[in-house]
């Protein structure tokens, strides 16, 4: 049972900290876990006791507790311990203080509907015999996570069945345990936290706008004149996209005419659909924010601003435009692709464990550093995303980066048709949404 639990539970931890993440389990109750992971290494608070020496673990994996902030550790990992705590708002406050804005707390703890049968496994010998003290509910731990300055960011539930029977065991826990009404009994929480600090008074970042444009030439002038300043360096980056009109004509032009005032970068993507064209423009950015706008302006440019507030005064760490809490203009979405979007928001969200109430807005701002770490590992995902919009979505969960939305006022387009195919890329849309539910739910 141990080994296969632990299999499992590795299994499932190492779909966010990849290899080459460094890891700290604090006071781990076996070397299964973190122990085995290839940058794994231990914290102990005090003497680990005698059932389980320091030589147990990798050579070397062992650092003093009081030097865990010096490791810079990309995530820190608790394993079952906030069952034995005494005082687990005073680890909190002690791992807050060993944290980084970039690290990761998490936490994995049993569900008490399972009290009974886990104390049955502890008499058989099933399991340690160590008893659990505490058995919390999920707003206690949020709570004691809020008390400390930590954030919590996704909870997922995992674990049905934790002894191995051939065949059964992995079918229930891979395809019945995530699923609606199954999950809530499941075994196991897993939790990732976040720590959140006084924002201080900085330098205001600057942005990188990307606005990939096909067939939009009655909207380039427009884009420029409207979009406000945010940022002291912002920029504008164009990226042409095979377009059959006069865009990329009009892009020049602007250049032109604006470059005096605002700086404007422009290209043509050798490749084709938007994902492609978002690309593009994050690899000729140079400022700290990267932020897409579609040309088509149904996200008012002047609602940038609010985007830029949201990252800059980290409030989240990717933020997503929502078009589905304010009335949008009549002729804005059609009828269908209103209830796909309600759709595929729901579906979504239920597999990356993280709310989202539009999906499919193309306004999406994330920070450049975090944009690199994300483009290093997109091949867990693959590259058939012609949005880009789920390119930036999957890794950013994957991530555990806090998702925020930002409600907009959805306009009708005024210049153009739309570049959306309402059928054709919907089945494409339920084959990503099927193709991640396997890479991430489903594991």
């Amino acid at each position: 049972m141990r080994k296969y639990f632990y299999s499992l539970l590795r299994k499932y931890l190492e779909l966010f900290i990849l290899p080459q993440n460094s890891v700290v389990e604090i006071d781990p109750a076996s070397s299964l876990l973190v122990g085995a992971m290839p940058q794994g290494r231990i914290a102990f608070r005090s003497e680990p006791n005698e059932s389980l020496p320091a030589e147990t673990f990798r050579e070397n994996s062992a650092l003093p507790f009081e030097q865990l902030r010096e490791t810079c550790a990309d995530y820190i990992v608790i394993g079952g311990l906030i069952h034995y705590e005494r005082d687990i708002q005073n680890l909190f406050a002690d791992l807050h203080k060993a944290s980084h804005p970039e690290t990761r707390l998490v936490l994995t703890y049993y569900s008490a509907l399972w009290r009974p049968l886990v104390n049955v496994a502890s008499a058989l010998n099933l399991r340690g015999n160590l008893p659990e003290a505490n058995w919390l509910a999920h707003e206690d731990v949020r709570n004691l996570l809020e008390l400390e300055n930590f954030e919590l960011i996704s909870l997922d539930q995992k674990i049905l069945v934790p002894l191995y029977i051939p065949l059964v065991s992995n079918f229930i826990n891979r395809y019945i345990a995530p699923l609606p009404v199954f999950r809530n009994l499941c075994l196991l929480n897993i939790a990732v936290a976040r720590p959140v600090a006084t924002v201080k008074e900085v330098d205001a970042p600057s942005v990188s706008v990307i606005v990939p444009a096909r067939n939009e030439a009655g909207n380039i002038d427009e884009i420029v004149r409207r979009i406000p300043p945010m940022g002291p360096k912002d920029e504008i980056i164009f990226i042409e996209g095979n377009s059959t009109d006069e865009t990329w004509s009009a892009i020049q032009a602007a250049q032109a005419r604006y470059g005096s005032e605002r700086r404007i970068v422009i290209d043509q993507q050798e490749g084709k659909g938007k994902g492609d064209a978002v690309r593009k423009g994050f690899s000729l950015a140079s400022n700290e924010i990267l932020m897409i706008l579609d040309a088509d302006m149904t996200v008012p440019p002047e609602d940038l601003p609010k985007f830029y507030a949201a990252i800059k005064d980290n409030k989240g760490e990717f933020i997503n435009g929502t078009r589905l809490v304010y009335p949008m203009e009549k002729k804005a979405m059609r009828f269908f692709n209103l209830l796909g979007n309600k759709f595929f928001a729901t579906a979504f969200s239920f597999v990356l464990g993280q709310r989202f109430k539009d999906t499919l807005c193309g306004t999406k701002v994330i920070s450049r550093s975090n944009y690199l770490k994300l483009a290093k590992n997109r091949s867990y995902f693959g590259d058939f995303d012609p949005f880009g919009d789920f390119d930036l979505i999957f890794g950013a969960a994957r991530m555990g980066l806090k998702i925020v939305e930002v409600p907009i006022c959805y306009r009708q387009r005024l210049y153009g048709e739309t570049n959306i195919s309402r059928w054709r890329h919907g089945v494409i849309l339920l084959a990503m949404l099927a193709f991640s539910a396997r890479r991430i739910k489903f594991i």
